[in-house]
């Protein structure tokens, strides 16, 4: 199988076993419409108005060597794999939601403003050492594991993140493991005091904002009805500048209230934040807000244009890095990763306040999907086994799609609440995806072939 597409002056060509990226001339491009499907004398046939006879021979000879040396039409070396039939459940992520609660409203808030539906509540200290023990029980020989501390809004309960990322600590020589630390925060009770803490003790933190102030304050409110963006800005930059080199992204979403989001992205590379996640939406039609089939043109040509000044601004003092075009193009994911994605409910799980256990943040509150609860001790491995094997082959749109081992099948959340079936993915989250890998491989392609001209 493969993937052809054309972005700003190149042509690509992508082989989908193989993860090979060919930026080809025109003449290939046109004649791999074609062939090998139809032969030489029917290529010859379709395209002897654009190109000379001996140009479209020589093209397929050329194609017929890719094909050859397997960087075209190469053959799946994943589905049979050892490695990936035999893995077994090891937990090696884990999402803790230490605040049902928010002091914060957002009108797309799939987290029902922070409560999950349910009863607004804060983690203990006992179910938050009990869900790291959890963690430290099933996570077999990894030894590095990550916990993100979740909400609702986890500074609301900011005194028992401090004494678990103690506790962690603790555990880790007794085990030899590694903690990696992480927070989303909506920024509103960061002080100084906190950003230095978060500063010194989480390897990433995500921070809440969805752009321009009037971007941000239409959808992230007060519980009185403020806006919030002039106060946070100010929080985050100084948690940022005092960063010191150490990971964080600033993360929005877009609704159909700010389709031209790239202007959002652009505008906080302008504030001096040089690494973004802004997502679409994932909303059900009725929603005010929601997105539709009839916005993916415009979304894809925002990618684009988000694809451009990337490329334009490299280099410079308002550069940025856009995390959905963050693909590695030479090397990429394990096997595993490439056919199971997330890892939700099999490799990561969430745990809520009361110390249920889910498969991940997305799936709360809806006990069809409960796993146990840490503070019994008990982890249902029948669900473990059902998301593990939610993987690609196991996909009928995903196996006849050239991105699924890029995107892994997609999010099993919004898979489930659009189809009531994990197996089945998510269209609109499927199409923006697409265009997001093909954005990817443009900037990839463009950056080295600047690279080379400049040598």
């Amino acid at each position: 199988m493969i993937h052809k597409f054309k972005q700003g002056d190149l042509h690509f060509v992508l082989d989908v076993n193989s993860g090979a990226v060919h930026v080809v001339d025109e003449i290939v491009f046109d004649v791999l419409e074609y062939y090998p499907k139809t032969s030489p004398i029917n290529v010859v046939k379709n395209l002897m108005e654009k190109y000379p006879e001996d140009m479209i021979k020589e093209t397929i000879d050329e194609i017929d060597a890719l094909i050859e040396h397997e960087m075209l039409y190469t053959d799946d070396k994943y589905v049979n794999s050892i490695e990936f039939q035999n893995r077994s459940p090891v937990i090696k992520a884990m999402c803790l939601h230490i605040a049902h609660d928010c002091n914060i409203r957002c009108a797309y808030c799939f987290a029902s403003q922070g409560d999950f539906k349910g009863d607004r509540s804060l983690m203990s200290y006992e179910v938050g050492k009990q869900a790291l023990d959890l963690l430290i029980q099933y996570s077999g020989n990894r030894r590095n594991l990550e916990v993100d501390f979740f909400g609702g809004e986890p500074l609301m309960n900011f005194e028992v993140v401090k004494k678990l990322v103690e506790y962690g600590r603790s555990l880790e020589p007794i085990h030899n493991k590694r903690f990696r630390f992480t927070l989303t925060t909506n920024g509103v009770l960061l002080n100084d005091e906190i950003i230095e803490y978060v500063n010194e003790n989480m390897e990433n933190v995500v921070l809440s904002i969805d752009g321009r102030r009037e971007t941000n304050d239409k959808m992230r409110y007060t519980i009185s009805g403020g806006g919030t963006y002039d106060i946070i800005v100010p929080k985050f930059k100084k948690l940022v500048d005092s960063r010191k080199g150490k990971s964080y992204y600033v993360r929005g979403t877009f609704t159909k209230y700010n389709k031209d989001f790239a202007k959002d992205v652009l505008h906080m590379a302008d504030l001096g934040f040089k690494s973004t996640s802004v997502e679409p939406v994932v909303a059900h039609p009725e929603d005010h807000y929601a997105l539709s089939e009839e916005d993916i043109d415009y979304i894809n040509s925002q990618y684009e244009l988000l694809a451009d000044e990337l490329i334009n601004r490299k280099g410079t003092e308002n550069e940025f890095n856009f995390f959905h075009f963050a693909i590695d193009m030479k090397q990429g994911p394990c096997v595993v990763k490439r056919l199971s994605g997330c890892g939700a409910g099999s490799e990561y799980l969430a745990i809520t306040p009361d110390g249920d256990i889910y498969p991940c943040h997305q799936f709360v509150g809806d006990e069809h999907f409960k796993m146990g609860n840490v503070m019994a001790g008990l982890l249902d491995f029948g669900l473990t086994n059902e998301f593990k094997n939610a993987h690609v082959y196991n996909k009928q749109k995903c196996r006849e799609c050239w991105a699924r081992f890029y995107c892994s099948g997609g999010c099993h959340a919004n898979a489930y609440n659009f189809n009531n079936d994990i197996y089945i993915p998510y269209d609109l989250g499927c199409e923006l995806e697409k265009k997001r890998i093909e954005c990817s491989v443009y900037i990839y392609a463009k950056l080295n072939q600047e690279e080379v001209e400049n040598d």
